[in-house]
């Protein structure tokens, strides 16, 4: 069990959250969600002790350990994979240090001996026997090759390091464990595997995510960070925004009934106030008038963009092909012999543990990279957009976010620009922001904005989800949804694949490929089968 008494947390003038009250309980999933900015990592590192507060205080249980998802993959550089898992239970991994230490001595004291016994009951007593296999056991599960769990950390790739990070947080039964962002850079077979380890976690866990589908699969609550304060909801994400719109919209129904029966108070007191025979109904109706309290809406901090891709002309039948395609990257063949057809009604999400396939795939199907031979035939009827996995060569350049965004637009005038940054809640003076100094997540909305201006129907999308919030995705999904073209896309958001695919592409690490025209959840079944 994890609390908060009066947590109050300031950054200069800016409250992030005031005088919380709220305790986390075992054998429940928290999901803690709130707009960018709104403090989620902030309060995990606050809960972690990383960051003080500025008033009130965090109340840990008598002896019990917390653990948290590292962020840093070079913190453990020199270190053994399966070293650094155990070194999620501290306490375990000094007592195997101290031992260690004990027994290469050459000359051995009685006093060495009482420690080395007390060492051992406490080694014993924490399973420590266990511990090599225990680690064993969550790297397996997360997918992490045996062959890796002798080697130092800066001998495996990033995506490695991420699951040993994740294996550390979750090593040790952690009677309160934390995760910031556990879903990102794991693949389909981990994140499976992760979503039911934390189902059947028996202690307390608190999650930040921007995966609704991982929100929906594993939480008990949700804790929603807005107007500078912390509300629980019983119930996973899904059940949360029904919840809070119905909330919303019953507070503003309330109020307009408030509102007219104020109207009609205020009229008769107007018209009676004066009239001898109707004073008393008219003081009557003052005090009444005087007890009516308007319910306060405070505006929320979260903000849905407005995202609609509009084509210019509908598809044609023929739509793309590619014959025999084979691409190398850095001399090393990453296509070979590719053959593909896309339909005008295909929404095709590409997965898969060969991410550089895809993306070169896409690079080569947008022209950004030469092909080595085959053919890419495109349809007369195509007008392609791409969204690139990398986007800082779009940015590189000495302009404010309308002078870019005009670049890509046919139409130059100032105000019709500024329409489609304001959907993607650029207004004001936030539209004349320099595009180098962007954050990683308005660079995308600036991306999405060029998309929507070159009206094209068929998209080329390499993770658009990165560095948005939940309510962007959101308006993402609704979107491609929407769309009246073909799609391309990889992203490691579920409820996206889930909702807008209607074709799965798997690429292999061998360069093979499966190719089915299935919902993502069909694929999955199927493919675990």
């Amino acid at each position: 069990m994890i609390s908060t008494k009066d947590l109050t947390l300031r950054f200069g003038g800016r409250i992030l959250f005031e005088n919380v009250n709220i305790k986390f309980t075992e054998g429940n999933c928290y999901g803690l969600i709130g707009a960018n900015g709104s403090g989620k990592s902030t309060f995990l590192k606050v809960l972690s002790n990383e960051i003080e507060p500025t008033k009130g205080e965090v109340i840990v249980g008598n002896k019990e350990r917390l653990s948290t998802l590292k962020q840093d993959q070079n913190l453990y550089s020199k270190e053994k994979v399966i070293d650094v898992v155990i070194m999620g239970n501290k306490r375990l991994y000094d007592i195997i240090n101290e031992k260690d230490k004990l027994y290469s001595k050459t000359e051995f004291t009685d006093e060495d001996g009482i420690k080395l016994g007390n060492l051992e009951a406490e080694f014993a007593e924490m399973n420590g026997w266990q511990a090599e296999s225990d680690a064993a056991i969550l790297l397996n599960g997360l997918g992490v090759p045996t062959e890796l769990y002798e080697k130092k950390m800066e001998e495996i790739d990033n995506s490695n390091k991420i699951k040993v990070l994740l294996a550390q947080a979750l090593f040790g039964e952690p009677d309160v464990l934390l995760l910031d962002e556990p879903t990102n850079g794991l693949d389909i077979d981990a994140k499976l595997w992760l979503e039911e380890f934390l189902i059947e976690f028996s202690n307390t866990l608190i999650v930040v995510s921007h995966d609704r589908h991982f929100l929906n699969k594993v939480c008990t609550h949700i804790v929603d960070i807005d107007y500078e304060k912390l509300t629980l909801y019983v119930g996973n994400y899904d059940f949360w925004r029904q919840s809070s719109e119905l909330m919303q919209k019953q507070m503003k129904d309330s109020n307009v009934k408030k509102e007219k029966q104020i109207k009609e108070l205020q009229d008769f007191i107007a018209r009676f106030s004066a009239n001898a025979s109707k004073s008393k109904q008219a003081t009557s109706r003052k005090k009444t008038l005087e007890k009516i309290i308007l319910d306060e809406i405070k505006p929320s901090s979260r903000r849905y963009p407005y995202i609609n891709f509009k084509i210019d002309k509908p598809l044609g039948k023929d739509v793309l092909t590619t014959k025999n395609l084979c691409v190398s990257v850095e001399g090393k063949r990453v296509l070979n012999n590719l053959n593909l057809s896309l339909n005008n009604t295909d929404k095709i999400a590409f997965i898969g543990s060969n991410e550089l396939a895809i993306t070169t795939l896409f690079k080569a199907l947008s022209g950004e990279i030469e092909i080595d031979s085959g053919e890419i035939v495109w349809g007369s009827s195509v007008i392609k957009s791409y969204f690139p996995k990398n986007n800082d060569s779009y940015f590189n350049v000495d302009k404010n976010i309308i002078q870019w965004l005009q670049e890509y637009s046919t139409e130059k005038d100032e105000q019709y620009v500024r329409g489609f940054l304001g959907r993607m809640l650029f207004t004001g003076e936030e539209s004349l922001k320099k595009v180098k100094v962007l954050s990683g997540g308005e660079k995308v909305r600036c991306m999405l904005s060029k998309m929507m201006l070159s009206f094209a129907n068929v998209l080329i999308l390499d993770e658009p989800t990165n560095h948005l919030d939940i309510e962007t995705i959101t308006s993402l999904n609704e979107g491609m949804l929407d769309f009246k073209g073909a799609i391309l896309f990889k992203t490691h958001d579920h409820e996206l694949i889930e909702t807008v695919a209607n074709r799965i592409i798997e690429f292999k690490e061998d360069g093979k490929y499966i190719d089915k025209m299935l919902k993502y959840s069909e694929y999955i079944e199927k493919v675990n089968d």
